[in-house]
């Protein structure tokens, strides 16, 4: 990182100008019981580039079809009876995540008796404060019911989420069509201006800076100069900036 002297004041001068940018990482996180779900994100990432992590119940070989999905049916009402309570959720596999590392998230949720899906609850109970202040992108598969259980839920799990308007609905008919469906979705919520992060500080001496991490731990505050910051993307004065050696 370069610094001259600008009336009296230290000054950076990133190596990144205005016009430079790179993009924002975004996950895509599912459960996928009768695969409709994992078809729509195998098309999913032929759009967009994006990490994925599939969540899996830990018990298995559990027949969630069975007896009209009752078992589904029983996990549902134990979290609608008690939604504050771990002991309500099924348990899952261990997954291996750092939300820190991503600007964006895309859930991929089937519908369960008007709800999100118990496993996909189960991780959001886990990891959902973890998500403040990111993208929330929510994609729903279900047979014929509307969404709007399942929206509750994600806004319960992830407080502080900025959640993308709107969800996308796929119902179960309409899967071989996901990919024209999704394209659709992707400029409806502007979805390249979200992960585009462009490199921009100012250079009036008089502008104070302020910069977190991207976790939301604020490093500087009210500064004349960043100099000192290593290489990587921060959140200054509200904006995600880019600072290069």
């Amino acid at each position: 990182m370069k610094t001259v002297i600008f009336r009296g004041c230290l000054i950076t001068i990133f190596a990144l100008l205005a016009a430079a940018s790179v993009q924002a990482k975004t996950l895509v996180v599912y459960y996928s019981y009768t695969n409709n779900v994992e078809r729509i994100v195998d098309a999913l990432r032929t759009k967009i580039d994006a990490d994925v992590l599939e969540i899996e119940p830990a018990q298995k070989g559990l027949d969630y079809a069975a007896d009209n999905y009752a078992i589904g049916s029983v996990q549902i009402a134990a979290i609608r009876n008690n939604p504050d309570d771990a002991a309500s959720y099924p348990a899952i596999d261990p997954v291996d995540v750092n939300l820190s590392d991503y600007d964006c998230i895309i859930l991929g949720a089937p519908l369960w008796w008007s709800n999100m899906a118990a496993p996909l609850q189960t991780f959001l109970f886990q990891y959902g404060k973890e998500m403040d202040g990111k993208k929330i992108g929510l994609i729903v598969s279900s047979a014929s019911s509307g969404i709007s259980g399942v929206e509750a839920d994600a806004k319960r799990l992830i407080p502080g989420g900025d959640f993308l308007s709107p969800s996308l609905w796929i119902r179960s008919s309409q899967t071989s069509n996901a990919g024209a469906m999704l394209g659709n979705w992707l400029k409806v919520i502007n979805y390249d201006s979200l992960t585009s992060v462009i490199s921009h500080i100012s250079t009036d001496p008089d502008e104070r800076y302020t910069v977190y991490t991207l976790s939301g731990i604020k490093l500087l505050s009210d500064v004349r100069s960043t100099a000192g910051l290593s290489s990587g993307v921060y959140i200054i004065n509200g904006k995600k900036t880019i600072i290069s050696e």
